[in-house]
């Protein structure tokens, strides 16, 4: 009998903070798991819920949920790139963690130097997605229902079928993206990893007992090398 596959955790980073993007979110991480035939199970961040809800509870259960993960995925739209997910793209990095980076915002798409500070570009065993969402989107209308009055298209839910079909697209792009750099070898030295992950929990002074907080991440690089990632 054929072994089940076993999912990798995709650690989901992007803005949660209103109902497009708790909707865009959603779309794209079911999207996902489904053209990757269940090799990629998204963490949704707005799903999580961690053990108080001050700030400092909420960050450290990022943290640690992110560095838990097998790879992770950064949405880095708008004109400004999101802080929080900035700083999780950076700790991801000091992890040496697989990461794609996905920007489907049309502003600067298709043009060479991505759109944001070079200061979060050119990190190791990172792809980048460089997506026009509303030129694909427009494209599909175009192709689909070139014909339908407004009338029609909102009461049979045609544009939101569409906007499926364009989130269908870009998780199959970002599912190609994944087996990509889940292939690439890790940067960080073998003879470095179990100093840098008794590290990785105390470089932003997570809370909990020096011990327990040593053997958790221990947990999470054993998990990693078992699974070829480190």
């Amino acid at each position: 009998m054929k072994k089940k596959q076993r999912s990798l955790n995709v650690f989901f980073a992007g803005e949660l903070f209103n109902l497009k993007h708790l909707i865009g979110n959603a779309y794209l991480a079911e999207a996902i798991y489904e053209k990757s035939h269940g090799r990629y199970l998204c963490q949704l961040p707005q799903d999580f819920d961690p053990r108080g809800t001050t700030p400092r509870t909420i960050r450290d259960h990022h943290i640690r949920s992110l560095v838990s993960c097998d790879l992770a995925l950064f949405s880095f739209d708008g004109p400004d790139l999101d802080s929080g997910t900035l700083a999780e793209f950076m700790i991801a990095k000091f992890a040496d963690i697989p990461s794609v980076i996905l920007r489907s915002d049309r502003r600067g798409a298709g043009t060479r130097a991505p759109q944001w500070n070079p200061m979060a570009n050119y990190y190791p065993r990172t792809a980048i997605l460089s997506l026009d969402g509303l030129g694909s989107y427009k494209a599909i209308l175009k192709k689909r229902h070139r014909k339908l009055d407004e009338v029609i298209r909102l009461a049979g839910q045609h544009s939101s079928a569409d906007a499926q079909r364009m989130c269908d697209d870009v998780a199959a792009a970002v599912v190609r993206a994944f087996d990509r750099v889940r292939e690439l070898p890790p940067v960080m030295p073998r003879h470095l990893r179990e100093e840098v992950y008794n590290w990785l929990p105390m470089m932003p002074g997570l809370r909990g007992k020096e011990k327990a907080l040593r053997k958790e991440f221990e947990h999470y690089l054993e998990q990693k090398v078992q699974r070829d990632l480190l």
